[in-house]
């Protein structure tokens, strides 16, 4: 994780709103309409959240059909662990240099991509600490 994705989590995380939404998503997978009425919030509001936590990698959306052909926009956490110390700033900004340090094309010894195809903030993959 470099550090615009570990400011991508924390910016998350970091609001009061997008932890309640965490909390109810904790009980299991909800569609937005039952989701906004148990937190008491407009759906285009707890779409920005939504949105906001999804590019962060902690919940994932998915599109489905209900059995009357109504289509219900379901959302889920995903497993995540949040972890903040010393050393996770660190190697955040340690993944920051190695990635603007390394030569065009080249790879360090962990299997670090092309910076063209570098994950950026919005990209769910990787390991959050």
């Amino acid at each position: 994780m470099n550090s615009e994705e570990l400011l991508a989590l924390l910016s998350a995380v970091g609001h009061a709103q997008r932890l309640r939404v965490i909390a109810e998503l904790a009980g299991g997978r909800l569609y937005v309409s039952e989701l906004a009425r148990r937190l008491e919030m407009s759906r285009p509001l707890l779409y920005m959240h939504l949105d906001r936590l999804e590019k962060a990698g902690l919940v994932v959306g998915r599109l489905e059909l209900s059995e009357d052909g109504k289509a219900l926009k379901y959302f889920e956490l995903t497993p995540f662990e949040l972890k903040l110390n010393l050393a996770t700033v660190l190697a955040a900004l340690q993944e920051d240099r190695s990635v603007t340090t390394a030569p065009h094309g080249a790879g360090d010894a962990e299997g670090a991509v092309e910076p063209s195809a570098a994950k950026g903030p919005n990209d769910p993959r990787g390991t959050r600490t």
